[in-house]
């Protein structure tokens, strides 16, 4: 950062001090300030003084981390470095999360796979407890060899899952034909890394090979431009529209990169499975390119 300058003008030196402030401000943002180990002992790890965090799991356990805000609505990214080699029966999770029953939830889960197979993003949905609205996708790199960014984009309009900028699924919100959308509860940032072989990988027909482990996912550069909730206030608080990503839209050529990624490396959307949902397929299922 510049020196400061006693010859600038008062209005360039106020524009000064706001930019130092702002620039210490970013530069300070950590693992340790933002986030708390949840569970994992010392599998959990924060390292290069908060500006990387590692996650890792072994036959006793996995790890996880959560955000020490809560809020509501936001853009979140994350930049992470996926389990590498045969990671077959493991998640990598991210996602958003209220409490309770009734919870509101927004998920990107990782799968793992086996050595020279792709990873399989599993992206999910809930509103007030429900979910059963997967989508899965490959992704077009292999997420393992370096930092790819995760964001969820969470406003009122709608919800969008990108990857590396890319949209790769849109949740709009559809209230008005009785389709819940996740609006007034508070949900903090998560992230874990477990074991699921049950499930995870080709629906659990391929375990986890112990050997292999401990399995590491790596995470750096979390930023939001989020309304922290506190004390049951926004941070925004009625000023909504002084922030962009409250009401971001997608523009014509994120529609079309979605559709092509949507084309091209979707493998599972629940809205064209008529055998799970023999009496009909979910209300938002029915709209022009929903969900």
């Amino acid at each position: 950062m510049a020196p400061f300058n006693p010859d600038l003008s008062s209005k360039q030196a106020v524009v000064w001090l706001v930019f130092s402030v702002l620039a210490i401000v970013v530069s300070a943002i950590n693992f340790y300030q933002d986030f708390d180990i949840t569970w994992g002992d010392s599998r959990a790890k924060v390292l290069n003084n908060g500006q990387l965090l590692t996650l890792s799991l072994d036959r006793a356990s996995g790890s996880g981390f959560q955000s020490k805000n809560e809020y509501l609505f936001g853009k979140f990214d994350m930049q992470i470095k996926l389990v590498p080699g045969n990671s077959a029966g493991t998640v990598t999770a991210y996602y958003l999360s209220s409490q309770g029953s009734t919870h509101d939830e927004i998920d990107f889960e990782f799968l793992g796979n086996l050595s020279g197979d792709p990873y399989i993003v599993h992206t999910n949905v809930y509103t007030q407890g429900k979910g059963d609205r997967e989508q899965q996708f490959y992704l077009w790199f292999d997420p393992t060899k370096d930092f790819h960014t995760y964001t969820i984009l969470w406003n009122p309009q709608h919800t969008v899952f990108y990857v590396d900028g890319t949209p790769i699924r849109e949740f709009k919100n559809r209230e008005g034909t009785g389709v819940p959308y996740p609006k007034n509860q508070p949900m903090r940032v998560y992230s874990s890394l477990w074991d699921a072989e049950d499930w995870a990988t080709r629906g659990g027909l391929i375990k986890t090979d112990w050997t292999q482990a401990p399995f590491t996912a790596s995470f750096k550069n979390f930023s939001s431009n989020a309304c922290v909730w506190s004390s049951g206030s926004s941070s925004c608080g009625s000023s909504l529209s002084n922030n962009s990503w409250m009401s971001q839209e997608l523009d014509g050529a994120g529609e079309e990169r979605l559709r092509w990624v949507q084309k091209n490396y979707m493998v599972y959307n629940y809205c064209a499975d008529l055998k799970r949902f023999p009496q009909g397929l979910p209300t938002e299922c029915s709209f022009r390119g929903s969900p």
